[in-house]
């Protein structure tokens, strides 16, 4: 790095900006100098990218899908794949300016201000949060939602890496009780121009919302899995969200342990709720309905915000698949369940290690007292 924003240069004070753009596709020249430390392949920027690979798949149905979704609303056939995808791509775009514009300005200046190096995580948080809002959600709205989650879920905290609550689900949380008009209702998961027509008839209603009420698609296994009906950007197509798992458990990013715990809690209670005839849908269904996939995989199995320890985090992942069945299942006003219960989760995380790791340790004493 040039001297002059080194400690002492005439433009010190934009040492951290400058050091983030030189090392992002380059290793930043630091050794250490004493302590003992391992080497690996593996470090934060690695882990980081791997997590964007995994989700490309989501990310770029979703975008066709958009496309989708609008050739239905007007009449057309939705059949240009390459039509739809390019609509989906300029509608999705936006979205990530935004996201990335806002939250990385945010970043760099608290870094800059606490004279520390700006740190990648944003990258993965920046390219989540279009995936889980609404396609045609107001741009200001967005920015107001990605600055609240920033400041006051992450940099409050001290950066990355202590943060409590996952900034991408902050994100939609804030936008979900700000400003509930548009993140629910039928219109806002369509994206339409003001010039367009939609059909007689047409409803654009989610599946979890639709309740059992025709559609113009259709709502069955098949096409939840595939991913052809309305919803968040990233979060209709299962098959592009397992692939994405089968990416994080394979390079061992994510833990595997989260994500079956997850599908464990919520076909227990699912099941439960079957039984006692409260449930609309059989249990298995309630795993492709949503945001639950996409919630399990990626959201979940933040390493920042989930459980540490390895009982924990079966402990953790029941927790969030239980929860969200229970405010699926008792909650008409609110159908999805998914963001509540990862963001309850994350609260309870330090408390569920701190109680595994006492655990252990009451164990271990008693054994050694025994011997």
């Amino acid at each position: 790095m040039n001297k002059i924003f080194e400690k002492g240069g005439k433009l010190h004070w934009l040492h951290s900006t400058v050091d983030a753009f030189e090392t992002f596709l380059r290793v930043p020249g630091t050794v250490t100098r004493s302590g003992s430390h391992v080497r690996d392949a593996i470090d934060l920027k690695r882990i980081l990218i791997i997590v964007l690979i995994a989700a490309a798949p989501a990310a770029l149905f979703g975008m066709w899908n958009v496309g989708y979704q609008h050739s239905l609303a007007i009449g057309d056939t939705g059949l240009n794949i390459l039509g739809n995808f390019w609509y989906g791509f300029l509608k999705v775009l936006p979205l990530y300016i935004v996201s990335y514009v806002v939250g990385l300005g945010i970043e760099f200046a608290a870094c800059q201000i606490r004279g520390e190096e700006v740190s990648e995580g944003f990258l993965v948080s920046g390219f989540f949060i279009p995936l889980i809002v609404p396609v045609d959600i107001p741009l200001w709205m967005l920015a107001i939602a990605v600055a609240f989650a920033v400041i006051f879920g992450k940099e409050v905290f001290g950066g990355t890496g202590m943060n409590i609550w996952n900034p991408a689900l902050l994100t939609r949380a804030f936008l979900f009780f700000s400003y509930p008009s548009y993140m629910s209702g039928s219109e806002c998961w369509i994206s339409l121009r003001k010039t367009d027509t939609v059909i007689d008839g047409f409803t654009g209603a989610t599946p979890l919302a639709l309740d059992g009420a025709p559609a113009q698609y259709g709502t069955g296994f098949w096409d939840l899995f595939i991913g052809t009906v309305p919803g968040s950007v990233g979060e209709t197509s299962v098959i592009a969200i397992l692939l994405g798992a089968i990416i994080l458990i394979w390079t061992g990013v994510a833990s595997w342990k989260i994500m079956a715990g997850t599908v464990i809690g919520a076909l227990a209670v699912g099941l439960i709720g079957d039984l006692a005839g409260i449930s609309k849908v059989p249990c298995y269904m309630q795993l492709i309905y949503g945001g639950f996939a996409f919630g399990a995989v990626f959201m979940a199995t933040d390493p920042v915000t989930s459980a540490q320890t390895e009982c924990g985090k079966w402990i953790y992942g029941i927790l969030i698949g239980a929860l969200c069945l229970m405010v699926r299942l008792f909650n008409p006003g609110y159908v999805e369940g998914m963001m509540l219960a990862i963001l309850l989760a994350n609260t309870f995380a330090p408390l569920i290690d701190h109680l595994v790791i006492n655990a252990h340790l009451s164990r271990k004493a008693k054994k050694l007292k025994a011997a």
